[in-house]
């Protein structure tokens, strides 16, 4: 068997769920699996084992591909998203009709360039802005400087659904 440090991913968690006490106290680390360290040690501080599950346990998701303000964007039903201003208040419904793809349990539509007929509906939440950015400029020696600030104005929109038309 090799190192444990040279094991990758379990390494790092083995490392971190190490007990302050030696090994044969709690005979985790005799079993020489670093999985079954860290369940010990799970099991010990009270939380629950660690299970790795798969998309197929969680049921099928159905999420698109959508472009606005220049950027593309995954969404989900119920997924908030901040993306550049779009008219309108706080409630007011949009649709995006530019989807790039569309992908449900079994199928997925890749548009050349959009999906005919699909769209996406969701709800603005907050027009709010971003963080500040400073654009500091300096030439040397020569007493030049500017410095010029920038808050980009942003919507906040959670998506309430997706059609995926014909």
């Amino acid at each position: 068997m090799s190192h444990p440090l040279q094991r990758g991913g379990d390494a790092a968690l083995l490392v971190l769920a190490r007990p302050s006490r030696p090994s044969h106290e709690t005979g985790a680390f005799a079993r020489g699996s670093a999985r079954a360290a860290i369940r010990v040690h799970c099991k010990e501080a009270g939380r629950a084992e660690t299970r790795v599950t798969s998309r197929a346990e969680h049921g099928k998701t159905m999420f698109a591909v959508i472009k606005t303000g220049g950027k593309q964007y995954t969404v989900a039903a119920d997924k908030e998203i901040t993306v550049m201003a779009l008219p309108g208040e706080a409630g007011a419904q949009v649709v995006f009709n530019e989807v790039l793809a569309l992908f449900d349990g079994e199928t997925s539509r890749v548009g050349a360039p959009h999906v005919a007929g699909a769209s996406v509906l969701g709800e603005i939440v907050e027009q709010t802005r971003g963080a500040k950015v400073i654009a500091f400029k300096k030439r040397r020696r020569k007493n030049s400087r500017r410095k010029r600030g920038h808050r980009q104005d942003l919507t906040i929109v959670k998506i309430t659904g997706i059609e995926a038309g014909a």
